[in-house]
């Protein structure tokens, strides 16, 4: 990883005294929406963890599949990563992490690990969907775009180099274009290039699809599942969420990320709350 990535010093750890436990610095002021730290960020951050583990206990260090569950708002400040192995095979390893403040538990995530490396490169690839259409990232809006009331609210957009299909921005102009799909380009501004850790931020990063439906107010997510298919190819990642229900006060969203090859790295399902301004 880059020494100088703002992405890696985000999701920075310091190994405890015990085994298994890492120190974290959340930083909501660059990372956060609001008060609270970004999602996909903790999802990296405990991720890394896993990762850092796995690899000395199993050799298993690339995330295949991550469910986090968001239980309390993280705020900038000290966190602990505790990770456990629940389980331990050959070609994978089941595992838990925690992240934690001042006692209290602010996400818990269930995850399965492997090495990509050991995927055979003669297993075919199966491909029933295709990677988002959409102008170049010259001909979409950057986030430097954005009603400067959101990038105040949401600092971390400002730490990527988010690229929106001008079919996607009607929200921030109060005009709703009521599809549900939202879609863009993503790489990082310090050319950081994309590997695993990135997709499980990438597959949060994107505004929730429920404001160009015309629902005011941001998606809290309460539950999200990533899977990890395949190490991104370096250059833009193409993103696209989409969603099939909104209503009692949830929503769901899917996300595709595809890499600069054209392939299908990362996809993802997240629950979120909606309809609160």
């Amino acid at each position: 990883m880059s020494a100088t990535s703002t992405f890696d010093q985000a999701i920075a750890l310091a190994r405890a005294e015990r085994a298994a436990v890492h120190h974290a610095e959340l930083d909501a002021a660059s990372w956060g929406f609001g008060p609270r730290v970004h999602g996909g960020l903790l999802m990296a951050l405990g991720g890394h963890a896993l990762s850092l583990d796995l690899r000395e206990e199993s050799g298993h260090a690339d995330p295949i599949s991550l469910s986090a569950y968001f239980l309390s708002p993280a705020q900038s400040g000290k966190a602990v990563v505790s990770t456990q192995v629940l389980r331990r095979g050959r070609s994978h390893t089941s595992a838990m992490a925690c992240l934690a403040q001042d006692g209290r538990e602010r996400m818990r995530i269930l995850a399965t690990f492997g090495n990509m490396a050991d995927q055979p490169s003669a297993d075919p690839v199966r491909v029933f969907t295709a990677p988002p259409r959409m102008p170049s990232p010259e001909k979409c809006v950057g986030t430097e775009a954005a009603p400067p009331e959101l990038l105040k609210e949401a600092p971390f957009l400002e730490r990527l180099d988010l690229r929106l299909d001008p079919q996607c921005v009607g929200w921030a102009l109060g005009v709703p274009s009521g599809q549900s799909w939202m879609q863009g380009w993503l790489r990082f501004p310090d050319d950081r290039e994309p590997d695993p850790l990135m997709l499980l931020l990438a597959v949060d990063c994107l505004p929730p699809v429920s404001l160009d439906l015309g629902v005011l107010g941001w998606a809290p997510t309460l539950e999200l599942t990533a899977h990890i298919r395949a190490r991104p190819a370096p250059g833009w990642l193409r993103l696209k969420h989409s969603t099939v229900l909104v209503g009692g006060g949830y929503m769901e969203e899917d996300a595709e990320i595809w890499d600069s090859e054209g392939r299908l790295v990362a996809q993802s399902r997240q629950l979120a709350r909606v309809g609160r301004a």
